[in-house]
């Protein structure tokens, strides 16, 4: 049994079927996450860990995630990137949805070989600002 990474990250299945190659960059972006914020000390506390759950949405599905996850006290970065708190037994997870923009899905279905890069910052830029509100260390870029 493998056990359960911290930082994980969910495609949506509309993008799967977009992106050939999205599925392998999302697990090589969890690998290189999973490192990076071992490096950056967000593990040091094995009694306070937090998972995080990158959930990546095309428009439509991000802002139906919105209204779904209504009756939750949500946390805005931005206009497409929210997250909640998710209390499951025993553990701390915090469920983040990035929307994936209608000019960011034109860009990158015009120059696909983009995908990987673009992916990487978001997602940074994301956990960056997950990291300054659980007072956790950033993720040098």
């Amino acid at each position: 049994m493998t056990e359960k990474l911290p930082i994980s990250i969910d495609i949506n299945e509309s993008l799967l079927q977009q992106f050939t190659k999205i599925s392998s960059v999302s697990r090589k972006l969890e690998a290189q996450f999973n490192f990076q914020t071992m490096v950056a000390n967000w593990y040091g506390d094995e009694y306070n860990l937090w998972f995080v759950r990158l959930c990546i949405e095309t428009p439509s599905s991000f802002e139906a995630q919105k209204k779904y996850r209504s009756n939750h006290t949500v946390q805005n970065y931005s206009d497409d990137v929210f997250s909640y708190f998710d209390k499951a037994e025993n553990e701390q997870i915090l469920m983040c949805y990035i929307a994936i923009t209608e000019s960011e899905l034109t860009m990158l279905t015009q120059q696909s070989k983009l995908l990987a890069g673009f992916l990487s910052v978001k997602l940074q830029k994301t956990l960056n600002l997950i990291a300054k509100q659980l007072s956790l260390g950033v993720i040098p870029t």
